[in-house]
């Protein structure tokens, strides 16, 4: 008679692959992380691969979440003892400086390339030049005034739970262009993700956006959420449209537009 103390080997066996695969999960949101942001993430715990990013994608909306989390404690401190538009406007500041204004720099970028660019290989040539124009600081000051707009509407708790369901929605947002369209470049800051993403990631990706929003916000995170995928769509439409597919700079003109249409609608939900 076997000891009912000892292990079942065929109990036991999954275990090391269990751990195996949650330690692969944790490092792939490390890479997302070290990707969105600028928090100091060593690359040997990120790992690495030409697939990385791809993989790595379905953690977008919780790398987002995190951001925003960090960007609403600002909000939330700030406007107990200021104004609610210069809170709006330290929270926002506080958000791109963890993510070095790679979403904003996108959406300037990309404004450029489509409002100057008549031929696609123009609007390409302008999107990769690192100086703004016109069209890139008439959108980056609209998106900036329209986040803070929205955010200064909302009581201090009220912005913190918003800037985590509109944070993670707008990560949310890039990923079905990864997963369904072309990339518009041969190379670029995007162009590991060309080939696309494995068929679960965008899945994984939107569950767990439904999660975060929805635990954030309640229903009114979930109809952001909804409305940040149509606007996220909207953008990926006309990039289609004029360049054959998405950028790297197109992607975060993608977060902007998502973000900025989820915060919208979280001020109308909320602060109605």
């Amino acid at each position: 008679m076997s000891d009912p103390q000892d292990p079942d080997p065929q109990n036991a066996a999954p275990r090391p692959a269990a751990l195996a695969r949650l330690r692969e999960e944790a490092s792939l949101l490390l890479y997302a992380l070290q990707f969105l942001t600028r928090l100091p993430i060593p690359s040997a715990a990120a790992g690495y691969g030409p697939d990385r990013l791809a993989q790595a994608a379905r953690w977008f909306p919780a790398a987002g979440a995190l951001a925003g989390a960090l960007s609403g404690a600002v909000f939330a401190a700030a406007a107990t003892i200021l104004p609610p538009l210069a809170a709006a406007a330290l929270a926002l500041a506080a958000g791109m400086a963890l993510t070095g204004a790679l979403h904003e720099d996108g959406l300037s970028d990309t404004l450029d390339g489509l409002g100057g660019g008549f031929t696609r290989e123009r609007a390409l040539e302008i999107m990769r030049d690192s100086r703004i124009g016109a069209y890139g600081a008439a959108g980056l000051g609209l998106s900036l005034l329209a986040r803070a707009g929205a955010l200064s509407a909302l009581a201090p708790l009220e912005g913190f739970a918003a800037l985590i369901a509109a944070h993670a929605a707008g990560r949310a947002a890039m990923i079905p262009a990864i997963r369904f369209a072309a990339y518009a470049r041969t190379s670029g800051a995007a162009a590991t993700v060309a080939a696309g993403t494995p068929a679960g990631v965008f899945p994984a990706s939107v569950l767990l956006a439904i999660l975060l929003c929805a635990g954030a916000a309640g229903w009114a995170g979930l109809a952001a959420l909804a409305v940040a995928y149509a606007a996220g769509a909207l953008v990926l439409w006309r990039l289609v449209r004029r360049l054959g597919g998405y950028t790297g700079d197109g992607l975060g003109a993608m977060e902007q537009a998502a973000e900025i249409a989820a915060l919208l609608t979280l001020a109308a939900l909320i602060a109605a």
